[in-house]
């Protein structure tokens, strides 16, 4: 199964929560409050995100976090990538890739054609449209190698 790590989905809840602070400065503690997400782990999220340019930090007395660049210029292969590394979905599909039988086999492009079009698809979404998916808001389109997606909104069910 193709799944995100929990901590991936974190840091996407840690980046909306920035978001939606309209670039102002926001601590680490305060995010962790806000998410209900341990500062431990906030803080590690907080600390590879900065790593990889999507939220910049500020030391100091009002330090704090905020995003690098408008929530609508991060997408979530961005996020992915921040987190967990290029999106690989076989060994012969990463940049390094150490197959041994790549020499010999039949299914390799295929996966890498399938690789492609998951990046493709996770470039054409955003943190803005990622923020308004399950606010009542229509879900964002997007394109799926080539084909018009539309994904659509389910009511939750109570609990």
């Amino acid at each position: 199964m193709l799944r995100i790590s929990k901590l991936t989905d974190y840091g996407t809840v840690v980046l909306a929560h920035l978001a939606a602070a309209d670039a102002r400065v926001v601590s680490a503690t305060d995010v962790a409050e806000a998410t209900g997400i341990a500062l431990p782990t906030v803080s590690k999220l907080l600390k590879s995100l900065a790593r990889a340019d999507l939220v910049q930090s500020t030391r100091g007395a009002g330090g704090g976090y905020q995003l690098s660049r408008a929530a609508c210029q991060i997408t979530a292969a961005d996020v992915i990538d921040a987190l967990e590394g290029p999106v690989s979905i076989t060994e012969c599909s990463s940049l390094d890739s150490h197959c041994e039988h790549e020499g010999v086999c039949n299914v390799g492009g295929a996966w890498q054609r399938i690789n492609v079009a998951i990046r493709q698809a996770l470039d054409e979404v955003s943190l803005q449209d990622l923020l308004h998916s399950d606010t009542g808001h229509r879900a964002p389109r997007f394109s799926f190698a080539g084909v018009p997606v539309t994904i659509e909104n389910r009511p939750q069910k109570k609990s």
